[in-house]
């Protein structure tokens, strides 16, 4: 396949273009328990994450199997099924809880690359799948990179469905207004990423990058699947930058 300069490329978000050193899901109780008003069981910090950590898994075979599950939705469940009532909202408790798990960081050489597409006018999105709500997930894209010019970030959390499911590749091609054979998309996870991108007619970009401070799941979630058609294999955003130069000389 011959490759030409993309019109848009659409990111994956974790570990991709950002990442999330240290994440510690205790972290999200703590930081919530001081909001808690009615605590009629006087559960503590650490029978509350247990709970958490329990009904979590319960949902684990629906999100396998394709079915996303919204951190709002999934705070108002546990919390009222606890007894738990806060003096926030769930929007703001979630973004108090997953900045306390981790603050997140940006992957290697990501700001560069953002900047270069900028200036080569290559659009850019995002397409994610996350538990997390759309909007915090935004606050923390632009927190984090404060350059991007992202025209849109899909979140799992709100459509439902999760990567590969053609579908959320069919509508971000549709909020772009472009054809697949337009668009690059660019993650970590071969299924999800590689292979869902493909389904829906978009060239993958499989990128296998790693940061300090976190663990390298790459090999772990991408062991084992095989991919039969053209697709880029980068480890450094600086060789997507070289090829797009190449394609546009």
């Amino acid at each position: 396949m011959v490759m030409k300069k993309p019109e848009m490329i659409i990111f994956d978000y974790g570990h991709t273009l950002l990442c999330e050193p240290d994440f510690d899901a205790m972290r999200c109780e703590a930081a919530a328990y001081p909001y808690i008003v009615e605590n009629p069981q006087n559960l503590t910090v650490e029978q509350i994450y247990a709970e958490v950590q329990r009904m979590f898994a319960e949902f684990q075979e629906q999100r396998n199997s394709g079915i996303e599950i919204h951190e709002w939705q999934f705070m108002r469940l546990v919390y009222e099924y606890l007894g738990l009532k806060f003096s926030i909202s769930y929007s703001e408790l979630e973004e108090i809880e997953w900045n306390a798990a981790s603050p997140g960081d940006v992957m290697p050489g990501v700001g560069e690359m953002l900047d270069y597409l900028n200036y080569a006018g290559i659009r850019t999105a995002v397409i994610s799948n996350i538990g997390w709500s759309g909007s915090a997930l935004a606050n923390r894209i632009k927190r984090l990179l404060p350059n991007n010019k992202f025209e849109f970030i899909m979140a799992s959390s709100e459509y439902l469905i999760r990567k590969p499911n053609r579908m959320l590749f069919e509508t971000a091609l549709r909020k772009a207004n472009l054809p697949a054979d337009a668009v690059w998309y660019c993650g970590d996870n071969i299924v999800a990423d590689v292979k869902g991108a493909h389904g829906a007619g978009i060239y993958p970009v499989l990128y296998e990058g790693t940061t300090t401070g976190e663990m390298n799941s790459f090999t772990y979630q991408n062991e084992g699947e095989e991919v039969e058609f053209d697709y880029l294999h980068i480890h450094e955003w600086s060789e997507l930058i070289a090829i797009l130069k190449n394609l546009m000389e």
